[in-house]
């Protein structure tokens, strides 16, 4: 079936779309973090130095904020790694959700290690005004990042916009609702960072402008807020799909179809399919097969459409049972 975080389109079946897409898919995450890693590393240290000479405030949030990101990708690192393992007897459906586990700690890490000292700096240096030097060099430094931080954020955009584009989906709705967490959490610290460069640009020219720290420091805060609010959001879609969601209504009515278009299957009463992981899948469903077979000769068919559902990647595992006689079909479009 097609990628769980997908609206259904044209072509060719769900179970046949999605196997050819997620290896693919898989690898460009693990790029897009790679490279977003190697871009808040360089410029956690750039702005660290110019931070030290300017003593600006707002540069000090970015500075924070840089480092926080760069933390963050090493969790998202793992998160591509361990939610790949294969099943084992004791995980009979593998690890995928582990993804959301280390999703979910770098997000509380942007939002302590961001957030929360960003904020906190930027109000003692209200309380405590210092004046910010050698602003050259932090216009210098903003540049760069700027650079770094969009060439990382292109690459998010890029890998966003072409999962998109295959399922009709505007850029932003598919990275808010798709079950890959490093490529959300990549894509938003990217837009804040981009976003926080802005505000602490514009806070410095302030500070050289007036001559007074308050805005500088009023930077450190809106940067720190920022960062919040860009944290309870990623915190919150990792918390969701850690408790359990179901694919979308769209999609339960194109798996419901591709079922039954299986010469095997007659009707289809009964629907359930889960994410265990960014594009795992674990599928359940009441089939009721062509035909009338014994019972012995139904289970036989039953398991062997089972193993047919599960040779797509996506699909981790997958449990069919008879449908009784007097259960209604499901409606492709209602259900």
């Amino acid at each position: 079936m097609r990628d769980s975080t997908d609206e259904p389109a044209g072509g060719a079946s769900p179970v046949v779309a999605l196997g050819d897409a997620a290896g693919g898919e898989k690898s460009e995450s693990t790029l897009t973090v790679l490279i977003a890693f190697t871009a808040n590393f360089l410029v956690a240290v750039a702005k660290t130095w110019a931070a030290a000479l300017t003593g600006s405030a707002s540069m000090v949030a970015e500075a924070a904020h840089s480092w926080a990101d760069t933390g963050n990708e090493i969790f998202l690192m793992i998160a591509n790694r361990t939610s790949r393992r294969r099943p084992d007897p004791d995980h009979p459906l593998g690890f995928g959700r582990e993804a959301y586990v280390w999703s979910l700690f770098a997000a509380l890490g942007l939002f302590v290690a961001g957030s929360a000292v960003s904020i906190t700096h930027g109000i003692h240096e209200l309380l405590d005004p210092e004046p910010a030097t050698d602003f050259l060099i932090g216009y210098l430094v903003l540049g760069l990042s700027f650079l770094l931080e969009g060439t990382s954020f292109l690459q998010s955009v890029r890998q966003a916009r072409r999962e998109a584009r295959t399922v009709d989906r505007d850029l932003i709705t598919h990275v808010l609702v798709t079950s890959d967490p490093t490529l959300r959490a990549v894509f938003a610290e990217d837009a804040a960072a981009l976003t926080g460069l802005v505000i602490a640009a514009t806070g410095l020219g302030l500070h050289q402008a007036t001559g007074s720290a308050t805005p500088d420091a009023i930077g450190s805060i809106l940067v720190g807020v920022l960062l919040g609010v860009v944290a309870v959001v990623l915190i919150d879609r990792n918390r969701r799909f850690l408790v359990g969601v179901q694919v979308s209504p769209p999609v339960r009515a194109a798996i419901v179809q591709a079922l039954r278009e299986l010469p095997e299957v007659s009707r289809v009463t009964a629907l359930r399919v889960d994410f265990i992981g960014p594009r795992q899948l674990y599928l359940v469903a009441d089939v009721d097969l062509t035909g009338d077979d014994t019972e012995s000769h139904l289970a036989v068919r039953l398991r062997a459409l089972e193993a047919r559902i599960r040779e797509s990647p996506a699909v981790v595992d997958c449990t069919l049972s008879l449908s009784a006689p007097d259960e209604p079909d499901l409606a492709a479009g209602a259900v």
